[in-house]
């Protein structure tokens, strides 16, 4: 958007600081419209000590022009007054483009000769309409490849649940198993890919979604294994393989490994942290599935109430009453009574 605003008083870090928020929350009305195509020139000017300030502005769309000119006793009124009469016009100007492939031609006379036939667009489909970017496989794959361990994480826990409540059968599907169905999923073409903003959440829905048909169809297959695995559970501590990555009796010991880094956790906040996580994992596997993924969705993996919603479908309402049910439940877990003394918001809050 091209903004040009003139001051003919003296400036007012108040006005100008209410200028800009009034023209932000313009240009959510105008996404629609490219924003090089629009021109906003407003004009702030002190009449009189009796009359007060007055607020002109001319809006240019490419499809239409819009002015206002209000007056008040102050600058931050007279402000605010301009810009609300400008957001109205805005909106009914939308609500005639939306509909001005409907609108009828009028006829001069009965004795008029019938017009051609005009073929109206929506102006969605013009060249002056912008819609938000959605989703592409770049996008899709960078953030794979930076989020992928707390994605893993979050299906792991999955996983974890359904085979304590006994919904799926234990290493029944594997934590690979899902993460390949749901980028798989991702990348196809089957699904309607949204906007950019919800990618995250997305991911999120598909992991779910591919943990539902794995599970269910480990269900019509019965106890079925593959030939080429082995009946027998593999033994993954014969073997110090995972200590000698990590500590070489032979190497020299340097400044990097006596400093400390203030950036990363210490061994003892992470073992702390995961014990408190396999608490809080042991408690909520009484709950069902429903105030269990709310809960984990919004206390463990950080997503807003409408995000939620995007991932599980389930109403907002009854996603803030989950969430309340589960930290009710934590409240009087008999490991948890004390640690969460004071720490969890009150119920119903989010």
């Amino acid at each position: 958007m091209n903004v040009h605003v003139s001051y003919r008083l003296h400036k007012i870090p108040a006005v100008e600081r209410d200028i800009q928020h009034q023209i932000e929350k313009l240009q959510k009305r105008l996404q629609v419209f490219r924003p090089e195509l629009i021109h906003l020139k407003g004009v702030v000017e002190e009449i009189s000590a009796r009359e007060g300030t007055s607020v002109s502005l001319n809006l240019r769309l490419p499809s239409g022009q819009m002015a206002v000119q209000t007056s008040a006793p102050n600058a931050a009124a007279a402000v605010k007054s301009a810009f609300e009469d400008l957001l109205q016009q805005v909106s009914k100007h939308k609500d005639l483009l939306r509909a001005s492939h409907k609108w009828q031609r009028g006829k001069r006379g009965d004795s008029a000769r019938p017009s051609a036939v005009v073929h109206e667009v929506p102006f969605e489909q013009t060249l002056a309409a912008v819609f938000p970017p959605t989703i592409s496989s770049d996008d899709i794959r960078s953030y794979v490849n930076i989020n992928l361990s707390r994605l893993e994480r979050f299906v792991e826990r999955e996983i974890y649940f359904r085979e304590a409540q006994e919904s799926i059968a234990p290493d029944s599907v594997s934590k690979e198993e899902v993460i390949d169905e749901t980028i798989a999923a991702a990348l196809g073409n089957g699904q309607e890919k949204p906007e950019r903003l919800a990618l995250e959440p997305w991911l999120y829905r598909l992991a779910l979604q591919a943990l539902d048909e794995l599970s269910r169809t480990d269900e019509s297959s019965g106890n079925a294994r593959p030939l080429e695995d082995s009946a027998r559970p593999r033994n993954v501590k014969g073997s110090d393989e995972s200590e000698l990555q990590f500590h070489q009796p032979d190497e020299s010991i340097t400044g990097a490994t006596v400093i400390a880094d203030a950036r990363v956790a210490t061994p003892e906040q992470i073992m702390a942290s995961d014990e408190l996580l396999r608490l809080i994992a042991s408690s909520l596997r009484d709950l069902g599935s429903g105030p269990r993924e709310a809960f984990i969705l919004h206390a463990v993996e950080g997503f807003s109430v409408d995000e939620i919603v995007a991932i599980t479908g389930v109403p907002a309402d009854r996603v803030l009453a989950f969430v309340s049910a589960a930290r009710d439940h934590l409240r009087k877990a008999p490991g948890l009574a004390k640690q969460f003394q004071g720490r969890l918001a009150p119920t119903g809050a989010a």
